[in-house]
């Protein structure tokens, strides 16, 4: 899709990252990945998602980067957004949870189209979120080209997250402003 392109739609992706190995009370285990992985390639299956959309995404290991491997091998144009630099993003987003992610972040964001919070967007204002300022720019980027055109792709447990800004934020934002979502259900797929 070219950059000028109009997508036929826009599959906007957020969900749980893999489990720390430290982590008490258990999200996303790491031997849940291919579940996962299946679960996320049978919704864009179901959405025929092809080169004539785009996809927009986190870069966070677990839901995000299966989301964009899973898109990039159906052509689809990938738009990763990150909260903070690179080098500020990976240990707490990406190579904390150890194995190969961070060759498969490398590998995503080298096939994407990257997007960098503070860079694009200047620093945030006195009681800003990242997180949360993230989630609102990836909709405010995937609802550009009409908000009938997102699909809203998530993996989560339905439960709220650590902190402030993660999925169950984006999803409320979603469904205030959109009515097309597809949440991937962890309670029940890792069951």
């Amino acid at each position: 899709m070219s950059r000028r392109a109009i997508p036929n739609q826009v599959l906007l992706f957020s969900g749980h990252m893999i489990d720390a190995p430290d982590r008490r009370s258990p999200r996303f285990p790491a031997d849940k990945e291919p579940i996962a992985r299946e679960a996320i390639e049978a919704v864009l299956d179901r959405l025929a998602a092809g080169p004539s959309d785009l996809a927009i995404c986190g870069g966070a290991c677990g839901g995000d980067l299966l989301f964009a491997e899973a898109a990039l091998a159906r052509g689809v144009a990938l738009e990763m957004y990150l909260p903070f630099d690179v080098s500020t993003f990976l240990p707490v987003s990406v190579t904390f949870a150890g194995g190969d992610w961070l060759s498969r972040f490398e590998a995503a964001k080298s096939a994407s189209e990257l997007h960098i919070l503070p860079e694009e967007r200047g620093a945030l204002k006195e009681g800003e979120d990242p997180y949360e300022q993230n989630n609102l720019w990836m909709l405010e980027a995937a609802s550009r080209f009409g908000a009938e055109k997102v699909q809203f792709i998530c993996l989560w447990d339905g439960k709220g997250g650590d902190g402030p800004g993660g999925t169950q934020h984006l999803k409320d934002e979603v469904e205030r402003q959109h009515g097309h979502s597809h949440r991937l259900d962890t309670t029940q797929l890792w069951s």
